[in-house]
Formats: C-alpha cells, sequence, structure tokens
C-alpha cells in the first residue's frame, strides 16, 4: 500500500517493478484503502502486469477483491495481434452481468399483499440454486444453440421472450460476434441445456424496489428514470454452460503449457492467434450470448409475473439496459496516439463507453452508455453514465465487491433470524436456502455508495440515481 503514488483525484499508480511490463493502476479513495485488505489484490494486479502484450496499465476498480488469477474488479488489455487471451482475466460465469428495467408507476403504491404476491410469483418462474434449471420446459438442442450464436438475445425475442426494444437497450445490442459450437465440449452443451431463464446461486439475483434519489436530472429524464419510481434489477450469467467453458479451457491451457512463466499459474493465457486462443474466444463468445438470452428471459419471466399480480402489460416494464461485466471484447482504443484494437479484459468491471461512442443506440450516445452498480440487497444499487476515460479502456466498476468472504459472513450470521433482520430493514428475501442469504448479507459487501463516488471522482462515471432494495430472490 505504501508503494501506490496518486495520480489524480480518485487515481493511483503502482509502479512499474521486477518482471512487470506495464505499472498498476488503482481507483480507489485513501478511505477505501484504509478500510480493506488490500495486499493481496494488489499483488494480483502485479501479476496480471508480467501478461505477454499487455498495453498501458494493469487496472484495478475500486471494488477490487481477490479472484482467480486475476483481481475481481481488474481490466487489461492486450495487443491483439501479439498479446495472449487469458479465461482468469474474464472468470468462470463467463458475462455475468446486470440488466435493469423500470416501470412508469410509484414504488409505494404496492401493498405488503402485492409484494409478499411478486416475489413469491417470481420465485415460483425463475429457477434460482445451484444446479437449477427449466423443468419441462425447452430444452435446448444443437440448432438453438446456433441460433444463440448467430443472432445472440435477438433469438430470444424471436421466440416471444422479450420485446424488440430491448436489444438497443443492452451491450452490443445482445450479440458478441464470433461464437463457435465447434470450439465447445458436449459435457458444457449438456450443462447449458436447462438453464436459459435461471439465476443461479451465490450473488444472483432477481432485485425489486424504488429509485431512491436523482443525482443527474438531465440524464435520468433522457432515460425516462424518476425517483420513486418501480425498478427491477436481474444479475445472472452464463450458468454452468459458461463455467464448463472456462474449466474446459483451463485445463487445456495447463496441458498445453501456457502457464509457464507466469508468476501464478491460474493467469494461464494463450497467444491471441493461436489455435487454442482462437478457440477459447469462440467458446467465450457462445457462452456470453447464452448469458444475454439467459437475462432476457429472466426479465420476460418478471414481466409475466407483473402482468399475473398487477395486471401490467409486458411494455409497462421498460429496460433501460444490459451490461456485461465478466468478459473479453476486442475494442479500438488509442494508444501512443494511434488506433490499436485491443483485447479488453473485463473481469467484474463494465465497460463505461461515453457520449457519441459509435456502438451505442442513439439515446446513449447522447449521455454515455449506463452503467449498473448493484450494491448489496439491503442498502443501495447505483445507475451511473459512462464517460469513456481512456486511462481505463472506458471500463468502470461492476458492484460494491465483496468485504467479509462467505465463510466468514455464513459463521457471523448463525443462529440469527436473518428473514426477520432483513423485514426490519424493508426487505424481503427469498431464496432456496438460508445458507444463502446468510453468505450474502449486507455486512459482507464494501459501502456501494463509497464505490460509485471513488469512480465518479476518477471521472470513469457519472452518478445518474440511488436505488433501494424491497424485494429480492436470491440464488
Amino acid at each position: 500500500m505504501s508503494n501506490l503514488q496518486k495520480f489524480q483525484d480518485g487515481m493511483y499508480i503502482l509502479p512499474q517493478e521486477g518482471d512487470m511490463k506495464v505499472p498498476g493502476l488503482i481507483i480507489g479513495t485513501e478511505e477505501l484503502f484504509r478500510e480493506f485488505e488490500m495486499e493481496q489484490p494488489l499483488q494480483q494486479v502485479r501479476n496480471v502486469a508480467e501478461l505477454p502484450g499487455i498495453v498501458g496499465y494493469s487496472i484495478a476498480m475500486p471494488d477490487i477483491h481477490w479472484g482467480y488469477g486475476f483481481p475481481i474488479g481488474g481490466v487489461a488489455a492486450t495487443d491483439a495481434e501479439t498479446g495472449v487471451i487469458s479465461p482468469g482475466g474474464v472468470g468462470y460465469d463467463i458475462n455475468c452481468g446486470v440488466r435493469l428495467a423500470v416501470i412508469d408507476m410509484p414504488f409505494k403504491e404496492l401493498d405488503r399483499r402485492a409484494k409478499g404476491a411478486l416475489i413469491r410469483s417470481i420465485y415460483k418462474h425463475v429457477p434460482s440454486g445451484v444446479g437449477k434449471g427449466h423443468k419441462g420446459k425447452h430444452k435446448l438442442d444443437n440448432h438453438d444453440y446456433q441460433q444463440i450464436i448467430a443472432k445472440g438475445s435477438r433469438w430470444s425475442v424471436e421466440h416471444g421472450y422479450g420485446l424488440p426494444q430491448d436489444l438497443d437497450h443492452t451491450e452490443s445490442h445482445g450479440l458478441i460476434e464470433g461464437g463457435n459450437l465447434e470450439a465447445i465440449t458436449p459435457h458444457a452443451l449438456d450443462r447449458g441445456r436447462k438453464q436459459v431463464g435461471s439465476i443461479g446461486s451465490g450473488n444472483h439475483f432477481v432485485e425489486i424496489g424504488e429509485v431512491q434519489k436523482i443525482f443527474n436530472p438531465s440524464i435520468a429524464q433522457t432515460w425516462g428514470i424518476k425517483e420513486g419510481m418501480i425498478y427491477i434489477l436481474i444479475h445472472s450469467g452464463s450458468r454452468g454452460f459458461g463455467h464448463q467453458i472456462c474449466q474446459d479451457t483451463l485445463d487445456l491451457f495447463m496441458k498445453k503449457g501456457f502457464d509457464k512463466g507466469l508468476p501464478d499459474r491460474q493467469l494461464v493465457a494463450a497467444p491471441i492467434n493461436s489455435p487454442e486462443g482462437k478457440r477459447y474466444f469462440q467458446a467465450m463468445a457462445t457462452a456470453a450470448n447464452f448469458a444475454f438470452n439467459n437475462r432476457q428471459h429472466i426479465l420476460h419471466y418478471v414481466r409475466q409475473s407483473f402482468a399475473e399480480i398487477l395486471g401490467l402489460p409486458h411494455e409497462a416494464l421498460r429496460q433501460i439496459y444490459d451490461v456485461c461485466h465478466n468478459i473479453a471484447k476486442f475494442e479500438i482504443h488509442e494508444v501512443e496516439g494511434k488506433p490499436k484494437k485491443l483485447c479488453v479484459h473485463r473481469k467484474g468491471a463494465t465497460r463505461s463507453f461515453g457520449p457519441g461512442a459509435e456502438e451505442l443506440a442513439p439515446i446513449f450516445q447522447q449521455t454515455g452508455q449506463p452503467v449498473l452498480v448493484p450494491g448489496d440487497m439491503g442498502r443501495a444499487s447505483h445507475i451511473l453514465a459512462g464517460l469513456g476515460n481512456p486511462y481505463t479502456w472506458c471500463s468502470c466498476c461492476h458492484g460494491a465487491g465483496r468485504a467479509m468472504s462467505r465463510h466468514k459472513s455464513l459463521k457471523s450470521w448463525k443462529g440469527r433470524d436473518i428473514i426477520k433482520h432483513m423485514e426490519d430493514q424493508g426487505v424481503i428475501v427469498m431464496a432456496n436456502n438460508k445458507r444463502t442469504i446468510a453468505e450474502e448479507m449486507p455486512d459482507a459487501y464494501k459501502n456501494v455508495d463509497q464505490v460509485v463516488e471513488a469512480v465518479d471522482l476518477a471521472g470513469l462515471a457519472v452518478m445518474v440515481a440511488r436505488t433501494k432494495p424491497h424485494l429480492v430472490l436470491k440464488g
């Protein structure tokens, strides 16, 4: 920690040393650095800086914590011609991400009966928990997988699971090109066949609450976000499908010896243009499209629940945006004054393109893309607008970040009535088991307000609105 050098407000340099090819760039504040253990994550930042072909900085967001190889909250860009691609820089849950929708109706109009009925209906429609998928519903066959590769989440919309306008309000319009079914093992395909439309386990959730505070009235008005209105936040990824793709790739890369010469074998990475590197990108792109479809289906089921309980048409649940926060994408960025194609790894980090970015839909070209930052199920989440900061390759934080391990949280809440505790905080929570809830209690996370204030200070994104959860379905 003593090595950190202030670069500008909200940004600190971790000096280049040893075999580091680039310095580290840490986004945060002294307050955050003092409150949380940083040595292990910072060592991972140093390790990432040794990757062949890395460009710029090895970057850490203020929600940084220890992860597999890369820190969670890590960003690294490698040269698309001479660099490497690392599964650890994406994570096991490929295209884990967040989707936000709003309803032009005050949350306070929901009475206790309606709240209870809504969360029970969503629990019925959306499978949650380890390995859980849909029983008796459509099972993906290989033709479906091919359509997912070709169309991304448009495949779901064409099958009635969503609205056409959802696509323009999804990162990359819900399609990462370059997928290939031949790059995926039969075991991975089998694990995903019944899991589209399910949230999985751990920190995944469906959350409903109220928009509590507007920070930027101009952007909020452009997006149609109003104080007091109902919001829906969905957090899930590629489920067992993406997990198996990651594991299969790690096994292959280790077997090929791609971990040689790296400070941590969990950073194992293949040259981007090698057969193995290309194969991983093809498999990862397929899993990313699976995840887009997964969240598209979940939103459909949530819309279905609001229709059943409140009689609202599906169109009343208006999608604001869907973002990836575990992904590697080819993007053009300026390096030493010239445009260059890079492979940008974002692991526990969100793309945050600024105003004018050509890939964005016209509404977001005006404002910058929405950046969705879940906090915890007791305090708050945040909606931001990207500023396209070049130091971080247009990247921002993805959440609050864990402050306490799952084991420690479970131990600290043992023997206590956690459901009653959350009800006293104004939150109705449902899950398959209480263990998941105990692992995900609010004090297991950093204060998301401090995290988003840091990225605002550093100029990565501007704060737009703060939301308050009231109904939560946990994985």
